[in-house]
């Protein structure tokens, strides 16, 4: 529903009232009613048409499931640890993972189409390219993103981040539209990244030339989330003076507080190298001043205007400041030197929480997290990451990088579900490399133009020299759910699911999976030939007798959840 004006509204409740009162069949008195209830819905945000795609048009009569590429399995490591591609519309994908992953995934970055319109980089929405004479491509696309937008939150744990590339194209909707789905207190930052010079022209008929893209960072539960915020030495640099009281001074009271006056010659102050228990040095101007409560504010207010009682280069001693700040319990302020000056200086000490952290020799401090960054020369050098083209839309490993790792744990998982050159796929495990992490990654990609193929996965091979690690390709398929052996068709499709949600490879060595009595008999005869057996996954549905319990209690026994085609299989009648 359009955004209306209250006069309008009622208009409109009125016209219908009167409508009820001529036609009060079952029919028209329902349709009022769905129209009433629209009209007096309250919406701040964005309104626009909610399209149906084919994708869900195909999930109504079939199930998405994952059949593992076993030709493209990459085994470079001995653990039992593996990341995972998935192939197809990302839209099955996710739908797959909110089974296995629901409340699990650490980081999300996406980078999705921008929806710019033009032929290079237009997207593709229902099979048909979505282009600028297309009346409906910005609904199409909010459409697209938002039911993309609502599983990504569920799959995003409690602590969770995640990240949206985009550019001035749809940049305002998106925001909007984050602010619905995600939360708008959830917003953390808008970072707007510079991904080319502004001495380069793109064009020179044109009149504007946009350098800027920007990237949405939102957490699911922002009082949760802890950014790993950068950090640098503690500089104690700037804590060199120390004052010396060459007198008892003169103590009066002044709009409140009592205050120790040091004339000239009465004090005198020492520089000498920074240090723990020295004072640091600040003109009391600007905003400042303008800090109730502080010493900057009281010497505006009551010392400046005492130069003519006072006289020039007083120190004041103010007592009660500080306290919280430095422990000190008062400030140092010095008043003007010269006839017309209206300045003069505070002196503060380093912090008490400051100093309780170095004397526990922490010398680290955090910075905040800047929104700008310059990669217009990583933009410029794209081309030879990864060793595969890619001319749309490619990021360079160094923004992925630094996203990642506002998370600060080092053992999480990633998920792209837009996930193109496969950059995050690399970013993480070179993130791995450098700090030793064990963080994973799910991507999720179509192969239109052979791009998961020829591209995603070829990154991926190709960085397995320098950052080994395994990985597992799944490809999406579809069963009816009129087939007559729907139940068996999934039964057979368990395997990757187990595998997707544990991170692993059943590789009948150290991982099994059991899924009927028969197996388990099977197993229980052939035991003596499965000596590293670690764990095996069993189907709820399987019942150990006394002595398979006896076999196998020396193993971990992790039972099949039903979740992973429960409901598809009630909707169809049938159940495990």
């Amino acid at each position: 529903m359009a955004n209306l004006s209250q006069i309008k509204r009622q208009r409109m409740l009125e016209f219908l009232s009167k409508i009820k009162e001529e036609h009060n069949d079952d029919e028209t008195l329902i349709a009022i009613g769905e129209i009433e209830n629209e009209l007096n819905s309250k919406k701040y945000g964005l309104v626009w048409e909610k399209h149906e795609e084919q994708v869900d048009v195909m999930m109504q009569d079939n199930i998405p499931v994952f059949s593992e590429v076993k030709e493209k399995e990459i085994t470079s490591t001995d653990d039992n640890s593996y990341n995972f591609l998935l192939e197809g519309d990302n839209l099955h994908s996710l739908k797959l993972l909110e089974k296995t992953h629901s409340g699990k995934i650490d980081v999300i970055y996406i980078d999705p189409p921008y929806n710019t319109g033009s032929k290079e980089e237009n997207f593709t929405y229902d099979d048909n390219r979505v282009d600028k004479k297309d009346t409906f491509r910005h609904s199409k696309w909010l459409s697209f993103i938002s039911e993309r937008l609502e599983i990504a939150r569920k799959l995003l744990k409690e602590d969770g981040l995640i990240c949206i590339s985009i550019d001035e194209n749809e940049q305002a909707p998106l925001k909007l539209l984050c602010d619905e789905i995600l939360g708008e207190n959830n917003y953390l930052s808008t970072h707007h990244i510079q991904v080319r010079y502004d001495n380069k022209s793109l064009n020179e008929d044109s009149d504007w030339q946009p350098v800027m893209e920007y990237v949405y960072i939102y957490s699911k539960s922002k009082n949760l989330f802890r950014a790993n915020k950068p950090s640098e030495e503690y500089d104690l640099s700037k804590f060199k003076y120390r004052i010396k009281e060459l007198s008892n001074g003169n103590k009066i009271n002044i709009a409140g507080k009592e205050v120790t006056i040091f004339r000239n010659g009465e004090w005198d102050i020492v520089e000498e190298e920074g240090n723990i228990n020295g004072l640091k040095e600040t003109w009391a101007s600007g905003s400042i001043v303008r800090q109730g409560g502080t010493a900057a504010e009281f010497l505006s207010k009551y010392l400046i205007e005492r130069k003519s009682i006072d006289g020039l280069n007083v120190l004041y001693k103010i007592h009660g400041m500080g306290t919280d700040g430095d422990g000190l319990g008062y400030r140092y302020v010095t008043g003007p030197k010269k006839e017309n000056a209206i300045r003069g200086k505070f002196y503060t000490g380093v912090p008490i929480e400051r100093r309780q952290e170095l004397d526990k020799g922490i010398s680290l401090k955090t910075k905040p997290i800047s929104n700008y960054y310059d990669y217009s020369g990583d933009f410029g050098n794209i081309r030879h990451e990864g060793e595969v083209a890619f001319n749309n839309g490619k990021k360079p490993l160094k923004l992925i990088k630094e996203l990642i790792n506002y998370h600060a744990d080092k053992n999480i998982t990633v998920l792209d579900f837009f996930a193109g050159s496969g950059t995050t796929g690399h970013a993480v495990m070179q993130l791995n490399k450098e700090d030793g992490g064990h963080r994973k990654y799910i991507l999720c990609t179509n192969n239109e133009n052979d791009i998961c193929e020829e591209v995603t996965y070829q990154r991926l091979k190709n960085i397995q020299g320098d950052l080994p690690h395994n990985l597992k390709y799944f490809k999406t398929n579809f069963i009816p759910k009129d087939s007559d052996d729907v139940t068996e068709e999934l039964l057979s499709q368990i395997k990757e699911m187990v595998e997707l949600e544990n991170g692993i490879t059943l590789d009948n060595k150290k991982h099994l999976i059991v899924l009927s009595d028969e197996e388990v008999d099977r197993l229980e005869k052939d035991w003596d030939n499965y000596n590293e057996v670690e764990a095996i996954y069993v189907s709820r549905n399987v019942l150990f007798t006394t002595s398979q319990n006896a076999l196998f209690s020396n193993v971990e026994i992790h039972i099949i959840p039903g979740y992973y085609f429960e409901y598809e299989l009630k909707e169809v009648g049938e159940s495990w």
